[in-house]
């Protein structure tokens, strides 16, 4: 895709010229929870956040319910057994009733440079998968692109390493970690839901062979941080379960139930006075498609599992109170354009479906009424490739973060 190539040229120049650029006192760019729990000094330490979403769609002549929801609320908790050694833990409730270990791992200090990380934690891949915090981010509801290109929150098991540079204005992070489940007796990942089922969150995880997630970020130029995230693994299946190897033929059948991930994302984040900028772009290629698809047929369908899968945004926001005397508030509008495509590319003798081809626009408000809560209204449009006009909805919400 010439898009594609012009963006790698693009970003690989930027990345050369900005490493040896000299840094001009810039700071780290977001903060999150396990960020502050890691900095605090006290032996125990907690934070979280939360939010509660109304979302109603219009239009289209037709009357909707609107929907109301605790979507989350989560609490992290950090103990300090060391000055070297922490733990990192957080606890999730969605939607009532759902609980779930989003994190739980430890962390070693050897110094900033170099700290080692096992247990469950996040897959650092772009902006919203570490930095979910509902106050990180515009709008109500997280960039689509980041649910259905990357499956946010995507957190598995693993071990490695991470650290900062202060020398280089450089954070980086290199992780081996389970992978995707593709099949656990029915198919784990299809076109229409991406990698999103085949999370399999450390819970009772299956694991043949490792996964390699690397993420490198950039902060040395004021306000600017660009970010660089890599995921290469094979999937997971339950095929492989007790499997001799001198079965060739059971082999092949396991081997059919699996295929490769190599997930690429670019992202930046600009924020100057009022201004701020975002943008990410992911794409993902999906080796042994064709057999997979073939193999988790059901009912005489095949499975339709893209062969690449592509999803880019860019953001642009304002706060209207920066100057302002009378107010230590943030009223921020905000505009979003995304698109993204589960199907960018598939198999032989496969058709692309239009439906998983959109494009979203999102525009809205957000009022930081204190550090740490928000109050936020939107519109989002959403069109498929098979449609000629848009859904609607209307969102709004508290978030919270502390």
């Amino acid at each position: 895709m010439k898009y594609w190539k012009s963006l790698t040229l693009i970003m690989a120049i930027s990345f050369t010229f900005l490493f040896t650029a000299q840094a001009q006192n810039a700071e780290y760019g977001l903060s999150n929870t396990v960020s502050n729990l890691l900095k605090s000094d006290r032996s125990l330490s907690f934070g979280g956040y939360g939010q509660i979403d109304y979302n109603q769609p219009f239009g289209n002549n037709t009357l909707q319910n609107g929907n109301l929801d605790v979507h989350r609320l989560v609490l992290m908790f950090g103990y300090r057994f060391s000055d070297k050694l922490s733990l990192v833990s957080e606890i999730e409730v969605e939607h009532v009733q759902e609980i779930y270990i989003e994190q739980a791992f430890l962390n070693y200090s050897f110094a900033h440079y170099l700290q080692v990380r096992a247990g469950l934690m996040l897959v650092p891949m772009g902006i919203i998968n570490e930095y979910h915090e509902p106050t990180n981010y515009h709008g109500v509801e997280r960039p689509l692109i980041d649910a259905n290109i990357v499956p946010t929150t995507w957190r598995e098991i693993g071990i490695g390493f991470t650290g900062i540079i202060p020398e280089m204005a450089m954070r980086y992070q290199a992780y081996l970690m389970n992978g995707f489940s593709s099949y656990n007796g029915t198919a784990q990942l299809s076109g229409k839901n991406g990698l999103r089922k085949g999370r399999q969150k450390g819970a009772e995880s299956i694991m043949l062979k490792p996964g390699l997630a690397i993420r490198a970020e950039y902060y040395g130029l004021l306000g600017l941080n660009l970010g660089l995230s890599a995921y290469a693994g094979q999937t997971q299946s339950s095929l492989f379960k007790s499997l001799s190897r001198d079965d060739q033929t059971d082999i092949a059948r396991a081997d059919s139930s699996v295929v490769s991930v190599k997930m690429l994302g670019v992202d930046i984040r600009y924020q100057r006075k009022a201004l701020e900028i975002r943008g990410q772009f992911y794409h993902t290629w999906i080796g042994n498609a064709l057999e997979y698809n073939l193999f988790t047929a059901s009912n005489g369908v095949n499975n339709d599992l893209g062969s690449t899968m592509v999803g880019y945004y860019a953001e642009v926001a304002y706060n209207l109170f920066y100057r302002a005397k009378f107010t230590k508030t943030e009223l921020v509008p905000f505009v979003r354009y995304s698109a993204y495509n589960t199907q960018a590319s598939v198999a032989e003798g496969f058709v692309k479906n239009e439906d998983y081809q959109k494009e979203v626009i999102t525009g809205g408000i957000d009022w930081t009424i204190v550090s740490g809560v928000v109050v936020k209204a939107d519109v989002q449009l959403i069109k498929p490739k098979s449609s000629e006009s848009y859904s609607q909805a209307f969102d709004a919400g508290i978030a919270i973060w502390f």
